[in-house]
């Protein structure tokens, strides 16, 4: 099975065999790839709904690669949606990817080449130079803005 990415319906993706999406993702779609999502709906396409726990877990895995301020609500739900149903991604967004390697989850890229490597991301005050795992608005120490850092 794939779960399918507003990509993908924006892209016109072909896929062979069951394919499934969310809710959120016929909301970010606009003009023909609205009709592509209700199109595959009726032709079969499962519109799942994950469950809080499987979001949980994609929260989880955002946070130990440094993406989870980078991903939506549709993403982190798109990501949970494939990993409950032990499902291929089909997306380019990199983020997505990234934290799909992290929980194992496989991904198929469409227009972009895929992600060559995981990342894992920290965050560094500007003023002082402390890294920190978790994002904040300012450093806690001297108060400075942080920057995103691999």
């Amino acid at each position: 099975m794939r779960v399918l990415d507003a990509s993908a319906f924006i892209r016109a993706y072909d896929a062979e065999g069951p394919t499934a999406s969310i809710p959120l993702v016929r909301e970010e779609l606009t003009q023909r790839s609205v009709y592509r999502f209700d199109a595959l709906e009726g032709a079969g396409m499962h519109v799942h709904v994950p469950n809080e726990a499987a979001v949980d877990r994609v929260r989880s895995a955002a946070s130990a690669t440094g993406d989870r301020d980078v991903l939506s609500a549709t993403d982190t739900r798109l990501l949970a949606a494939a990993l409950e149903l032990d499902a291929t991604l089909v997306t380019d967004d990199y983020a997505m990817q990234n934290v799909a390697a992290e929980l194992d989850i496989p991904v198929e890229a469409i227009g972009r080449e895929g992600i060559s490597e995981e990342r894992s991301w920290s965050f560094q005050c500007v003023g002082c130079g402390r890294t920190f795992d978790a994002k904040a608005d300012r450093c806690p120490v001297c108060g400075s803005d942080l920057t995103r850092k691999r």
